[in-house]
């Protein structure tokens, strides 16, 4: 009991940390939000003075210098660029708010029941059956963090890590070669610059793979495209993507739950189903955003596996629909030994 209480009274300190850094971040963006708006402001008003001057120009054509002439293009042309380029900023510095906004939310909504389920004097439940809800949601994003962080370090240790090391010893090959046989050190040195060309793409996949930078500035449909089709060539599988609707911006943490889940969906296909082909559809219509992922691989039985991913309490499918479910969506499957797997995701828009 003084463990799982420890554990939460840990979480709740991180929740509280993170709560403050995320409100420091928030009166630092809206700090640049108010010099960017004053300096989009700026430059609007210096863009229509060289409006009317180049007006000016135009009507007097002929009497007029070519350097006045080119001078006055030359600076409407870069003003427009600077002003567009600042709108540009200003527009993602507000969706940057704006997700902070949201973030702040929904950790002060988990700090809340954290203080509800934690205090000194409550006992803490034995086993998730004999917790409330708020409880166990709780217990399942703690447990989904760890075994996050497990994946991750893992995932480091036989990856860019190893590779490291690698890089290490081939380096101190080299040094050694130098003072006894230089032309053979020149060739262990063009090794040495492919494999670190080799980490060095493997270290941006990995990163990619952790936290694609093209979620956050483009959004789920445009990574969901560039991911599908960089799948199909890692794995040697046919994959497309079919968008339907009104493609727009939701909220991060959704659009970041769609894409984990469509992510896991693909890799264990590739991994469990031997599939020839995978075929994923997003649909938004304002409402519902809904995610279908088919194969035509070998099946399974949905009960069985199922049952055998919530005991094991691993990452993977069962933490997925944990998340989809605190959004208020479901992740159900289809699937008959033999006939493929057809998985549909389904999460409130608003």
């Amino acid at each position: 009991m003084e463990e799982a209480q420890s554990e939460v009274q840990q979480f709740l300190e991180e929740c509280q940390a993170d709560l403050e850094q995320v409100r420091k971040e928030i009166k630092e963006v809206k700090v640049l939000i108010e010099q960017s708006t004053t300096e989009v402001d700026r430059l609007a008003r210096r863009n229509a003075d060289i409006a009317n001057r180049l007006r000016q120009v135009e009507s007097n054509f002929d009497t007029v210098p070519r350097q006045d002439i080119r001078n006055v293009y030359q600076a409407m042309i870069k003003g427009q660029g600077r002003l567009f380029t600042m709108r540009g900023q200003l527009e993602k510095m507000q969706e940057k708010l704006d997700s902070l906004k949201q973030r702040e939310e929904m950790l002060t909504r988990v700090i809340k029941f954290l203080e509800q389920i934690g205090p000194a004097g409550v006992e803490v439940p034995r086993s998730e059956a004999d917790m409330t809800p708020a409880q166990s949601m709780i217990v399942r994003v703690i447990e989904a963090q760890e075994n996050e962080r497990q994946r991750l370090a893992r995932q480091m240790h036989d990856g860019p890590a190893q590779l490291l090391t690698n890089l290490i010893l081939q380096a101190e090959i080299c040094r050694r070669l130098f003072d006894t046989d230089p032309n053979q050190a020149r060739v262990e040195l063009e090794n040495l610059k492919a494999e670190v060309n080799k980490t060095f793409q493997q270290t941006r996949a990995f990163i990619a793979d952790l936290r694609p930078m093209m979620l956050d500035d483009l959004g789920l449909v445009p990574t969901l495209r560039r991911y599908v089709n960089t799948w199909s060539e890692k794995h040697g599988i046919s994959a497309e993507l079919t968008f339907t609707g009104h493609e727009h911006r939701l909220a991060p943490y959704t659009e970041v739950t769609i894409f984990r889940a469509i992510q896991e969906l693909m890799d264990n296909a590739a991994q469990h189903a031997n599939p020839s082909r995978v075929h994923v559809t997003l649909e938004m219509d304002g409402r519902m955003a809904r995610a279908i992922v088919e194969d035509d691989g070998s099946g399974f039985d949905v009960d069985e596996v199922m049952a055998h991913a919530r005991e094991r309490r691993t990452i993977g499918i069962a933490s997925i629909m944990d998340r989809v479910q605190m959004l208020g969506g479901s992740l159900r499957f289809e699937s008959v030994l033999g006939r493929g797997t057809k998985a549909i995701l389904e999460i409130p828009e608003g």
